[in-house]
């Protein structure tokens, strides 16, 4: 058995067939999860090797399993692929993909380099007359030759198996590369498409283990794939972090003993984070990293982004960085721990940090470690009034269940174009900020539209039970005077103490609660779990007791006096003297929803109006008024800001119209946005300048009557 790190050049230059066997799974990799990942990778290589040419960059790819096969004298030589085939099929697919850009393009000599990596040579002997290097036994074979055989401009609607991941891949990869090269202009596409052949050929590194006919491969295979615990990302940064170390001359024992902090139960306990449970190590750097290159980042590109980070962004040694991460973790574990305490006294921080927890939201913490930089450039006064502007966008958008989708981007977004602002002018910044988003997907809904979603709520059904607790306890906090202008803070926060949610008027109501006509009893069912008619317990009632009736010595609003000391029970049993009916319910209700509004206030005269048929806010402001104004020059190439869609563009026409990469012209930022997306878009949000602010801005700009010099748009642009 040998192994060694080899180039894609090295792999796969040779005349050979590499056989996937018919017992490998079939192609399963995705966008999401693999292709735009792989692609941001390498994008960003380029980049980087375009801009700095003396940078010794490289991508790590992962290992491959190859063993000698049997083939016949004359042939070109086989090798079985036992492991890898996923990799090498998107590799395959990549360059393929590429190939069928340049050729397009007129690019032939590249398009020749490729394909000197996918097609063997006619001159060598093929025993079935196909050209292909990667070879697929199973299911993938009639779409991976079909795609790879294609002559181009490839015409993939007419493909039979056009809706195959492998087919996919290769038009994602195709059409992505051609965005790209043509990114800056026809003059400098040749530059650029060279300069990712070169990255492709020579700047990937594959771990290539080859094993003789007559050594055990499935040992091997199990070795890789069945036998111990996938390594996370805080396990890859953890090898990385020390070989830097190491290689910067540092005592790596005594860092590991006194620096790194993650190798503790605190550390390694999974949390979720959507549909993927991640170590919390691994989530934090991934959300210390959003919190220092301001970009949106998976889980499972935190790894390779850090290593990119470290090597071409980092003005710092590993030997200073370390300890800077060291500090960001403890404050991090000081505000979940603190969090996590029942009775303790919380900092603005720490509450939100609770908050954030009971209503599963990790996007808010890469905003808290941002704030708090190490060292921060912030003002105590500046980070609470921030977080408090941030939550309050957070919680208003939960509370009226709306999507959460692109709260990563957002967040990713406002750390980019917020760094470095001074402490008196970023609270006004961020404010300003989150008022100018005006799609469905991201708005700041205003308080009008929080009364009227909440007042006919069916809330007990509609939210988990941690995220509806920490609702009711902000209730009772703001009952003891936490969210007054002028806090006088009667007595401490409600114990965060899981307290159970109790119905008012019981949902089994039919026995004792009982009402005359089909109406009312439509009516009565309908306000059972809303707000208004839901409260917290210090200590659960009896069922008896909570499913009887309301009046008496006995009755339910005698045992909230007589075991419950929360003010907003205290508040229930003031208002009831005569029954607990529906409009109690309705106006408590109202009376909870004022609660909320003052705990997550919005500024004065902000709505947060939108068209929902559109998702764009109305405004009379158009594309043309923008180039006419001096504002988005003619010619000027936006890109479509990052997501499933892939790397998007198109170019300003000097009707105001936008030309897409792929040909069409569409009149408005948002109905080009609807193309890409298939849905309601807010193309003024959407799509992003060269220097990576938001169309919107230049409305703003606009509106406000600034007007850009020649000599500035040039250095923007």
């Amino acid at each position: 058995m040998d192994t060694i790190v080899r180039t894609p050049l090295e792999v796969f230059a040779l005349p050979q067939h590499l056989l996937v066997p018919l017992f490998q799974r079939p192609y399963v990799w995705d966008h999401e999860n693999q292709w735009g990942p792989l692609w941001q990778d390498i994008r960003r290589l380029v980049e980087l090797r375009i801009e700095r040419p003396t940078v010794d960059a490289t991508h790590f790819l992962g290992a491959v399993v190859l063993q000698a096969a049997p083939s016949q004298v004359g042939f070109v030589p086989a090798w079985s692929l036992i492991d890898g085939q996923q990799r090498l099929t998107t590799l395959q697919l990549l360059f393929d993909g590429a190939a069928s850009a340049f050729e397009s393009r007129g690019l032939e000599n590249l398009t020749r380099q490729l394909e000197t990596l996918t097609h063997n040579s006619s001159a060598y002997p093929q025993s079935d007359g196909v050209l292909l290097k990667l070879r697929h036994s199973n299911r993938d074979r009639s779409a991976y030759e079909e795609v790879m055989l294609a002559d181009p401009p490839i015409v993939y609607e007419e493909l039979a198996h056009e809706s195959s991941l492998i087919v996919r891949a290769h038009r994602y990869f195709a059409d992505h590369v051609a965005a790209w090269i043509e990114e800056k202009g026809p003059e400098l596409t040749p530059g650029r498409a060279t300069a990712l052949v070169n990255v492709l050929t020579q700047s990937l590194q594959i771990v290539v283990i080859s094993l003789r006919a007559d050594e055990n491969s499935q040992e091997i295979f199990e070795t890789l794939n069945a036998r111990g615990t996938p390594l996370t990302a805080a396990d890859l940064i953890k090898n990385f972090t020390f070989q830097r170390l190491e290689g910067e001359g540092v005592d790596t024992k005594q860092a590991y003993k006194e620096t790194w902090p993650f190798d503790t139960k605190f550390w390694e306990k999974e949390v979720s984070v959507g549909r993927y449970p991640v170590s919390r190590s691994s989530l934090f750097l991934n959300q210390w990293l959003i919190s220092r290159v301001g970009e949106e980042i998976g889980p499972k590109s935190t790894f390779s982004r850090f290593k990119h980070f470290v090597e071409h962004e980092s003005d710092v040694p590993m030997a200073e960085l370390l300890p800077q991460i060291r500090r960001q973790a403890d404050l991090y574990q000081g505000w979940t721990d603190k969090a996590a305490d029942p009775h303790a006294s919380l900092s603005a921080v720490e509450l939100c940090v609770y908050r954030a927890q009971a209503a599963e939201i990790e996007a808010l913490k890469p905003i808290l470690l941002w704030l708090h930089g190490d060292p921060s450039p912030y003002s105590l006064p500046t980070v609470t009034r921030v977080i408090a502007i941030l939550e309050s966008w957070f919680m208003r958008r939960i509370l009226l269940r709306l999507s959460m989708g692109e709260t990563g981007r957002v967040v990713a977004d406002l750390i980019s174009s917020h760094r470095g602002l001074a402490d008196e002018v970023l609270v006004g910044r961020v404010e300003t900020y989150l008022r100018r988003l005006n799609a469905v997907s991201t708005y700041w809904p205003g308080d009008e539209e929080l009364r009227e979603g909440l007042f006919a709520e069916a809330s007990y059904l509609r939210f988990k039970r941690p995220r509806l607790r920490m609702f009711l306890e902000a209730v009772e906090d703001h009952y003891r005077g936490y969210t007054s202008p002028n806090p006088s803070k009667t007595g401490v926060r409600v114990p965060r103490l899981g307290l159970p949610i109790e119905h008012v008027m019981p949902q089994t109501w039919a026995s004792n609660w009982p009402v005359s006509g089909q109406d009312a009893e439509i009516d009565r069912a309908a306000h059972i779990h809303r707000m208004g008619n839901l409260t917290l317990l210090t200590r659960s009632l009896n069922s008896s007791a909570s499913n009887g009736s309301w009046s008496g010595e006995k009755g339910k609003r005698a045992l909230l006096e007589q075991h419950d000391v929360l003010l907003m029970n205290r508040r229930i049993h003031a208002s009831s003297f005569n029954g607990w009916d529906e409009e109690l319910i309705d106006a408590r209700t109202h009376e909870i929803g004022d609660a909320l509004i003052a705990t997550w206030p919005v500024p004065d005269g902000h709505v947060g109006v939108v068209n929902v048929s559109t998702g764009v806010a109305t405004d009379d402001v158009l594309v043309k008024d923008l180039v006419a104004a001096g504002l988005l020059p003619v010619g000027t190439k936006l890109r479509a800001r990052s997501g499933d869609w892939g790397e998007r563009f198109c170019e300003v026409l000097s009707t105001g119209e936008f030309l897409l990469d792929d040909g069409q012209k569409f009149g408005t930022p948002s109905g080009a946005g609807h193309y890409i997306r298939k849905g309601a878009t807010n193309g003024w949000v959407f799509w992003e300048l060269p220097d990576g602010r938001r169309l919107d801005l230049l409305r703003a700009d606009f509106r406000e009557g600034a007007r850009a010099e020649p000599r500035d748009k040039r250095t923007l642009f």
